[in-house]
């Protein structure tokens, strides 16, 4: 399969109005053609409204599938340009139930490790306008994944995406994301994702402490 980037996204962080209330977010970013520095926290001129769920170096580059977009224009009857679902990666051949966590990447002069899932949450629905957005995205497990960058460098929209260390038989994104969602009380799950050492670390807590509240 083809690997590439599609789409090249930055933004900073904008106040929009959300159902009556301010609402500031960096969902709201556009394509770039670069170069574009990547430091181990984001690209230049991109931002995250909201650093607790978003942001930082175990999710500094969130990434989004390029074959995703043509389900989602069914789906919700419209157009949806590239960030639709605030990526700062359009990527094409990289999709949740191949990735890996821990699967290595050079991109462009950058080198990039996938950290975990994005979960979903209602800021999609904001951007969207449909209120089930986060439930949509998590049900067709088209969530995308976040990066962390073991190598800081430059990123163009033509940058080539080399794969440095695939974990054929590790865990997928699809895989984390589904114990995310469901395995609350799922303790051989929980205990395997507890193993990986490429998990990101606020992950791994939140993992830990479902597995405490069983014993």
């Amino acid at each position: 399969m083809t690997l590439g980037i599609v789409s090249l996204n930055v933004g900073k962080p904008v106040t929009v109005d959300y159902e009556g209330k301010a609402l500031t977010t960096g969902i709201h970013k556009q394509p770039v053609q670069g170069p574009v520095f990547l430091s181990n926290v984001n690209f230049e001129g991109d931002g995250q409204a909201d650093l607790v769920n978003h942001g930082g170096p175990d999710k500094a580059v969130c990434a989004y599938a390029y074959e995703h977009y043509p389900y989602w224009q069914r789906s919700l009857g419209k157009d949806m340009p590239y960030a639709s679902f605030g990526e700062n990666l359009t990527l094409q051949g990289l999709l949740e139930d191949q990735v890996c966590i821990g699967d290595v990447f050079r991109i462009g002069g950058a080198v990039l490790q996938v950290s975990q899932p994005r979960y979903p949450c209602f800021k999609l629905s904001h951007k969207h306008g449909v209120k089930d957005m986060p439930a949509r995205v998590l049900n067709t497990g088209y969530s995308g994944f976040y990066f962390r960058v073991l190598e800081e460098g430059e990123v163009s929209a033509d940058s080539p995406v080399i794969p440095l260390d695939r974990r054929s038989s590790g865990v997928t994104v699809r895989e984390v994301l589904r114990v995310m969602k469901e395995g609350r009380k799922d303790e051989e799950a929980l205990s395997r994702m507890l193993e990986l050492e490429e998990l990101a670390a606020s992950l791994k807590g939140q993992f830990a402490k479902w597995l405490e509240k069983m014993n």
